[in-house]
This record gives C-alpha cells, sequence and structure tokens, in this order.
C-alpha cells in the first residue's frame, strides 16, 4: 500500500537525519531502572516506525514479539515467560485479572488516558479501568461484494445470508470456533455467550448445514488478500480488516446484521511479573499520544479509542473517510462482548474441529 511506502521512507529519513529527541540508555536505566521494555502483541498490529520512535524518544530498546492468538500468549506466560506488556482481548483479560495475574495500572503516569472515546471506558472486562488501557477495538461482520450481492438478501437475511443457496461456493468463513458460533448464535436470536446445551447443539448444526450446503472457505488471515482480489463474494472478516480490503477494492462493502454480532476491544496492560513497569508505563501513555495514535490506525487500519483520532481519520478528509467498516457500531443492545468461559471454548473448539471435518 502506497502509505506503507511513506511511512518506511520517513523513518529512513528521521534515522539519517537523527530527528527527535536523544536519550542515553544510562539516562533511561536511571529514570526507569531499566533500558528495556518486552512487548507481546498479536503479529502484524503496529506500525513498526511507532517501536523505533518510541526507542529514539526515550534511550530504550524493544523486544517485540508476537503471537496467534489468546491462548497462545496465555500458555507462554502461563509457562513463566515474563513480559513488561502485553495485548490480549476483551475476555482474556477477564481471565487474568481473575487469577490476580496483572497489575493495578497507576493513571497519574498515564495522562493521556482522558484522550479515550468514551465506547471503550468501563467495559465489563474492567469496569473502573484498573487494569487495561484500549489499544484498538471494533466489531465482526461481512465484507461482500457490491457487484454480486443484492444488499436487500443482507438486510432481509442477516447472518443467514450466509446459507443461501444463491452464493454457494463463494464464501469464506474465519477459522475461529468463537466467530463462527457468535454467527450461528446471533442467526438463531441466542446470546453468544449462552452456556445452554440446547442452544450450542443449534449452533452447532446451523454450521453443519451451512458447511454442507453452501461449501464455505475455511480461511485465517489470508481472507484479505483472497477479499482485495475478488475471489470470494462474501467474507466474514474483523472490522479493521474489513477496513483495509475496502481501501483496496472499492467493490467492496461491509455490513454488521441487525441480529447483533461481536464487539472487542484488545488493551494494553501490565502483568504483575513485569521487570519494567515505569517504561511500561511510559509506553502506554505514548500510545496514546495524538500523533502515535493516529499513525499506528492509519496503518494497520483498525479503530482507533483515542477520540480525537478517530473522529479526524473517519471525517471529511480523513483517510477512512466514507470507509464503512472504519466506525464501529455503537450503543446497539444486541452487540456483545465475549466473556471469559473456559468450559464453553473447549466445547466450542471441540464441535467445531467437527465442523470443518464434516462430522
Amino acid at each position: 500500500m502506497k502509505k506503507k511506502v511513506v511511512a518506511v521512507l520517513v523513518t529512513v529519513l528521521l534515522l539519517l537525519t537523527g530527528c527527535g529527541s536523544s536519550v542515553s540508555s544510562e539516562e533511561a536505566i536511571a529514570k526507569y531502572g531499566s533500558d528495556t521494555l518486552k512487548v507481546y502483541n498479536v503479529g502484524e498490529y503496529i506500525d513498526t516506525m511507532v517501536i523505533s520512535d518510541f526507542e529514539r524518544e526515550f534511550g530504550v530498546k524493544v523486544i517485540y514479539e508476537v503471537y496467534d492468538s489468546n491462548e497462545m500468549m496465555y500458555t507462554k506466560v502461563q509457562a513463566g515467560d515474563v513480559y513488561d506488556i502485553l495485548v490480549p482481548s476483551d475476555y482474556m483479560i477477564q481471565r487474568l485479572v481473575a487469577e490476580d495475574a496483572l497489575m493495578e495500572l497507576d493513571l497519574s503516569k498515564i495522562p493521556n488516558i482522558e484522550f479515550l472515546t468514551d465506547e471503550v471506558k468501563n467495559l465489563p472486562f474492567d469496569p473502573e479501568n484498573k487494569y487495561s488501557v484500549p489499544y484498538f477495538w471494533g466489531s465482526v461482520g461481512i465484507v461482500y461484494n457490491t457487484t454480486v450481492v443484492d444488499e436487500e438478501d443482507l438486510k432481509r437475511e442477516g447472518w443467514d445470508i450466509l446459507k443461501d443457496p444463491k452464493y454457494a461456493g463463494r464464501i469464506y468463513m474465519y477459522d475461529s470456533e468463537r466467530d463462527a458460533f457468535m454467527i450461528a448464535f446471533k442467526a438463531l436470536g441466542y446470546s453468544m455467550n449462552t452456556q445452554n446445551l440446547d442452544e450450542i447443539e443449534d449452533a452447532y448444526q446451523w454450521l453443519m448445514e451451512q458447511r454442507n450446503t453452501m461449501n464455505p472457505v475455511y480461511v485465517g488471515d489470508e481472507v484479505i488478500d483472497g477479499m482485495i482480489n475478488g475471489n470470494k463474494d462474501m467474507a466474514i472478516v474483523y472490522s479493521g480488516d474489513a477496513t483495509n480490503i475496502l481501501l483496496e477494492n472499492e467493490e467492496m462493502s461491509f455490513y454488521m446484521p441487525d441480529q447483533g454480532t461481536n464487539l472487542w476491544v484488545d488493551c494494553m496492560v501490565i502483568p504483575k511479573n513485569a521487570e519494567n513497569p515505569l517504561l511500561a508505563h511510559e509506553f502506554i501513555n505514548y500510545m496514546l499520544e495524538y500523533d502515535i495514535a493516529y499513525t499506528n490506525s492509519e496503518w494497520v487500519c483498525y479503530t482507533s479509542p483515542h477520540k480525537d483520532v478517530l473522529a479526524d481519520l473517519s471525517s471529511m478528509g480523513g483517510y477512512f473517510e466514507g470507509n464503512v467498516a472504519y466506525l464501529p457500531r455503537q450503543g446497539y443492545e444486541k452487540d456483545e462482548v465475549f466473556e471469559d468461559n473456559r468450559v464453553l471454548k473447549e466445547k466450542l473448539t471441540e464441535l467445531w474441529i467437527k465442523v470443518k471435518a464434516g462430522e
């Protein structure tokens, strides 16, 4: 994408010119007790220029590692790996708080928290924002080819359009049991956090029927290029990936069914065993600076929690002006946030394996 080329050139120029404040590692150690910060985040979820700028401005080194899923992150942390910053999703934060694994934040060291948009404050998994600061947020919906998919079909059928034989063989399903079952639950009028065994069975049958009649392709992040290239007519995607797809292919649009969907929030947290909590607070505050939040959101294409960045990027003249995927739906009573329930998660994982195998 053009913006990425520009960002790389800017990074090179900054490095060549030595632009920006320069702090020695000795000064950083004196201030924070260490000149090293360990961050564990999802892959391809940050503009690398943001990291290099932070290192240069604060005289530190960032060790940045990536993971594929919340569960992979949790397993590694449980095994004893130590990080200063984690970026888990809502339900995983709920689990980590319940296990007393997170440090209570010193909000006096994160003054930029005042710029958070109201929609990401005081959420159920951290009602007083004691442990987490939002990083990105969004929803799950359907990216569709406007030249093929009838918008009236979408409005009339909602999630059930994914079982409409008119579109058989033309659908990508995201390979995630939580998201797949969320769709089935919502299509059936159930909560996506249900623990009712009959409702879980109904959702399983919904997904089995879809598999057997629609021949969907189950994919991961390759869904982005697949839809940019127009390989399928519909796909289940996270809103940030949808934003990217819509930027690259003007024939695509994004729809969130009236039956409700998943609203999610990924947040920065500090583990209790972090070796450099002072620098971790500095990093969290830095990520909420206007210019940094703007650059990061524009690069990643996910929705910023910074209210001014959100407004500027989505308004007239903003990079995401007119991009219907960038702005999450707000205040809709049928939308939900995932709750942590490991028993339910294990059950859905077991059933999802059977769905993909056609059993």
